[in-house]
């Protein structure tokens, strides 16, 4: 491992420390969590009650952008021994997953050329009756700085991140950042009259316009800095909070990295050019002789300013649209009917030193009226489905394999009723046939596979699986056994003998108080198992968990929607006051002849609020289109209604009124008298 990866060794040797059966390394902080101060080369740590494994170095712990972050590092010759995993096993199981295997290739090397070799590699070395292996699995090569971000593999090792999230996110981030630009374009050409005869007299006294686009991108760049400056204040300050919502860790000390450090300081020039270009443009275009005179054009009668207000308000729906839609599916993913009871049940970690304890452990534990059932299994619901085996059907006394894959799960006979499971034909396991263990439950999509008509068509067919032949006894309904990412795949589920090593998990149904049965269920834990730590949690905890990241980015994109239609709406009401200081006289003069506040606040807001109707006729279909393409990360999803395109786009336009209203409604009550004086 020394070899292929730079570890960090605080104490022992990288040439020696891993070489001995049962030796160890451990992290700092495992060090100083069961030695303290004492120096850990040398002393003993126990595993399972059963393995002196001796300390023989001390390393960092692996950084946290690592995929892998191991507390202990045992030597591999460990498993060697018998009754552990065996050298026999090691050497010739090449069907064994149970490793992750890392190749350290020459420089410039084409992988392609290892990859081409694969299925020959396979076909020759995985044991295999008629088929060939390679026509079943495969192996795959990853760049090690791929893991994080483009690998989303059935058994990643650590959970990792999407690169699509990142994109998703850079574009909000970058949306964000264009309606701040545009809203300098836009005050800052609103506002040009007020700057007229300075640019007027400036090039009567001999200034050119290039020198005039400089002075101008000069000052937006140094608004821009000032912002950058203020912004990475900010950040700092705000991190914890970022890293607690986002649930990363995130590190001021990044931003030091070079690949990170000089866009960041290249930003203000960037976006100070970019923003500040039109506005110079179009104030040094101004004629010295009209300014002079108090002839300029300016305000929200300009074209392409009335562009950048439909671009920076299409932007705010639409993100407005994904908030909702995203906050829907959620809802939908919380309420759907999944076809099993997830509530109420607590998952405990199945153990082999149960041995022939379980029975006398399982009763005792149905003795509190808080506990309902018991039951084992090799995978519960909210985990993935990965095991499978070759499935035979006949005809006669043939076989004929079965094209698709069947996922197994390995249960005990009381799995289906404990989850509440719907039988759908046929009967549930039960201990009073002890042929069951030679029997097979499916599910619905398995009869399909399969291509058995009907559920009650498929019950008492002869079924093999793996090398056991049995028959058919039930077939339950569909059910979201997986996420709902996923769409619901075959499923077996059989019965293994007790004694079986088959079984990982234990689900616990309870009734009634909780914290009643939870200390029931540890009191029996330590009185069968005094040495193996009492470890649980709800299953409802571990559904939610699988939709964690869709619940952090609905969070995110509120916030974000949130920043976006404030900063628009501060726009707006700059470009509304400043239209409307324009009109004052005007304003004034319709009182005089009768206007009423209502008619004086329309005249004032109808121009803004067409282009708020024309942005949001842009930002349907984008956001339609867009989050159809997130919703197809799911096999079970909402529709994207047309009223939620409506809702989005009526606040955006309540919430552009009342901004608009604030300066139109302070004109129209205005005294008259004050605004005509001055004429």
């Amino acid at each position: 491992i020394f070899d292929v990866f730079t570890i960090a060794i605080v104490k022992g040797w990288s040439n020696t420390a891993l070489s001995a059966p049962f030796s160890v390394m451990i992290t700092e902080e495992n060090a100083r969590k069961y030695f303290g101060d004492e120096d850990p080369i040398g002393k003993v740590i126990k595993c399972d009650n059963q393995y002196d494994l001796k300390v023989t170095g001390v390393y960092h712990s692996f950084p946290s952008n690592a995929h892998i972050h191991p507390g202990i590092l045992v030597s591999f010759n460990t498993l060697k021994r018998p009754g552990i995993y065996g050298e026999e096993n090691l050497r010739s199981k090449w069907d064994n997953n149970a490793f992750l295997t890392y190749l350290l290739l020459p420089k410039n090397y084409d992988v392609s050329r290892m990859v081409a070799r694969f299925p020959a590699f396979i076909d020759s070395h995985m044991p295999h009756d008629r088929h060939l292996p390679s026509k079943f699995t495969r192996l795959n090569l990853q760049k090690l700085t791929d893991i994080h971000l483009y690998s989303h593999t059935d058994n990643e090792e650590e959970a990792g991140s999407d690169i699509s999230r990142i994109y998703i996110f850079s574009a909000i981030a970058l949306f964000i950042l264009l309606i701040a630009c545009i809203n300098y374009m836009n005050l800052s050409t609103a506002r040009s009259a007020l700057r007229a005869r300075e640019i007027g007299i400036r090039k009567v006294i001999g200034a050119g316009r290039s020198g005039l686009v400089l002075q101008f991108l000069g000052e937006s760049v140094i608004i821009a800095s000032v912002a950058a400056l203020l912004a990475t204040g900010l950040l700092c300050l705000l991190l914890p909070w970022l890293s607690k919502l986002s649930g990363m860790q995130l590190s001021a000390g990044i931003l030091w990295n070079g690949y990170i450090i000089v866009p960041l300081l290249l930003t203000p020039l960037v976006i100070g050019t970019l923003s500040g270009l039109y506005p110079a443009l179009f104030l040094s275009a101004f004629q010295p002789l009209k300014t002079l005179k108090g002839i300029t054009k300016t305000g929200s009668s300009i074209p392409f300013q009335k562009v950048l207000v439909v671009i920076q308000f299409s932007i705010s729906i639409i993100l407005m649209i994904t908030t909702m839609i995203v906050f829907e599916q959620l809802n939908f993913l919380r309420n759907k009917p999944l076809g099993y009871n997830k509530d109420q049940m607590i998952i405990v970690p199945y153990t082999y030193k149960f041995g022939n304890q379980f029975d006398a452990f399982k009763n005792e534990l149905l003795s509190n009226p808080n506990i309902k059932n018991v039951t084992r299994s090799s995978r519960i619901p909210t985990g993935r489905l990965l095991d499978d085996m070759n499935a035979y059907t006949f005809s006669g006394d043939a076989s004929r394999p079965v094209s698709t894959a069947i996922k197994y799960v390995a249960v005990d006979e009381h799995f289906l009723s404990t989850y509440g499971i719907l039988i759908a034909a046929g009967r549930d396991f039960s201990a009073a046939y002890s042929a069951d263990t030679l029997s097979y439950i499916l599910n619905e999509s398995a009869v399909r596979a399969i291509g058995w008509k009907t559920p009650q068509d498929a019950v008492g067919q002869d079924f093999k699986y793996g090398k056991e032949k049995g028959h058919v006894i039930g077939i339950v309904k569909d059910f979201n056994f997986e996420s709902m990412h996923q769409q619901i795949v075959p499923v077996v589920f059989k019965v293994f003998p007790p004694g079986a090593l088959y079984f990982t998990t234990m689900s616990v149904k309870i009734t009634g108080n909780s914290n009643a049965a939870l200390t029931h269920l540890e009191a029996c834990w330590k009185k069968f198992l005094p040495e193996t730590p009492f470890e649980y949690t709800f299953l409802d905890e571990k559904y939610n968990a699988l939709y964690q990241s869709e619940q952090k980015q609905g969070t995110l994109f509120t916030i974000f929607a949130g920043i976006a239609i404030f900063i628009a709406c501060l726009g707006l009401f700059g470009l509304s006051a400043f239209a409307t200081s324009q009109r004052v006289i005007e304003i004034g003069i319709r009182k005089v002849l009768g206007a009423n506040v209502e008619s004086i606040v329309m005249l004032v807001s109808k121009d803004f609020l067409k282009l708020i109707a024309i942005a949001a006729m842009v930002a349907f279909p984008l956001a339609w289109y867009a989050m159809s393409m997130w919703l197809r990360d799911f096999a079970y999803h909402v529709s994207i209604h047309w009223w939620v395109l409506l809702l989005a786009g009526l606040a955006t336009l309540l919430v552009a009124t009342i901004t608009i209203s604030s300066q139109a409604i302070k004109a129209a009550v205005a005294n008259p008298i004050k605004s005509l004086r001055n004429e």
